[in-house]
């Protein structure tokens, strides 16, 4: 199996005798489709990783290809573990928007992830990995991410948030709740916006030998408030199962928070962490909701879509037992 126009893509960058080979679908996500594929060039074999949107809706929450590309490329290039952005699609491709980037060696399954960092003693210094990372990412110069000002995310994320629910035109008396309660509570920034990932959980992390070797999907990237990426780990939803351990089901905060703290991070105050993991169920409560309107409208139809119409009871359940104090 292969596919011509990705092959006519990699010919007019890198010659005639490129090739591609071991070509492989490999998801077809929230935001994007997934090709995995080898370029042979010579004696040179690369694997490489094709992306291409895969939700183009006017009220798409996801940042727009080209900025996904410049945000990673930029995240690279100051040291980030980034896959390495190779080249981005153009018209000439007929490939829609998209961008290849490296293949980066590791697992992303969560509770495989789980399984064998237990196994071998590496959960608490996985932990601390994701601290340190997530500090390197929150000091990058935010001037080098200036483009990501205007996204609503970064203009302001709690409207943004409403302004999506109201396009749905769903009465769900639990998302409506944590926005009005939202709102009466806002934080005070905790200083100049600084970049966000806008998706740092397991599932996100490419994990190999026990710790991060690439921070995957940038769709969500904008600035704001460093204790948003915090309270996003930290959600239930990201514990897949083990409820009781705050930072993705594999330990306590305080193992995060301090390595966090160590490489640089300012400490978050705990009832920031609080609105920000209230926020980012309501978040994601509305990205489920986007994901089951496209499937009911017949737009992207598909069992994932039409499942995230059940999920998003899930996520309203969990968002209820945080503030009710019932749950962390």
């Amino acid at each position: 199996m292969s596919d011509a126009r990705l092959e006519a893509a990699i010919t007019r960058r890198f010659g005639a005798i490129a090739r591609i080979e071991n070509f492989e679908v490999a998801t077809l996500g929230g935001s994007s489709r997934t090709i995995l594929f080898d370029l042979v060039d010579g004696a040179t074999r690369r694997r490489l990783v094709s992306r291409q949107e895969s939700y183009q809706a006017a009220d798409s929450p996801f940042l727009s290809v080209d900025h996904q590309y410049r945000a990673m490329r930029t995240a690279f290039e100051l040291g980030l573990p980034v896959p390495e952005p190779v080249f981005e699609y153009d018209t000439a491709d007929d490939m829609g928007q998209g961008f290849v980037t490296a293949f980066v060696a590791g697992d992303t399954m969560p509770k495989r992830i789980q399984a064998e960092v237990e196994k071998s003693g590496q959960t608490e210094s996985l932990v601390r990995n994701f601290g340190t990372l997530l500090a390197k990412l929150h000091t990058l110069p935010p001037r080098e991410f200036d483009f990501l000002a205007q996204r609503p995310d970064s203009v302001d994320a709690l409207n943004a948030q409403r302004d999506r629910y109201d396009r749905y035109g769903q009465i769900r008396p639990a998302i409506e709740f944590g926005l009005r309660w939202l709102e009466r509570r806002r934080p005070a920034l905790s200083g100049a916006p600084i970049l966000l990932h806008g998706d740092y959980r397991l599932g996100n992390f490419m994990i190999k030998d026990g710790a991060v070797a690439g921070l995957l999907d940038w769709e969500c990237a904008h600035l704001g408030d460093p204790v948003e990426d915090i309270g996003w780990l930290f959600l239930r939803s990201w514990r897949f199962g083990r409820n009781n351990l705050e930072v993705a089901g594999l330990t306590h905060r305080k193992t995060f928070i301090d390595a966090y703290v160590a490489a640089g991070g300012a400490e978050p105050d705990p009832d920031s962490i609080l609105w920000w993991q209230a926020f980012g169920f309501v978040r994601w409560a509305i990205l489920n909701l986007m994901q089951a309107d496209g499937h009911v409208r017949g737009e992207r139809r598909g069992l994932v879509f039409a499942a995230c119409g059940r999920n998003t009871a899930l996520v309203e359940y969990d968002l209820m037992m945080l503030l009710t104090g019932r749950a962390a």
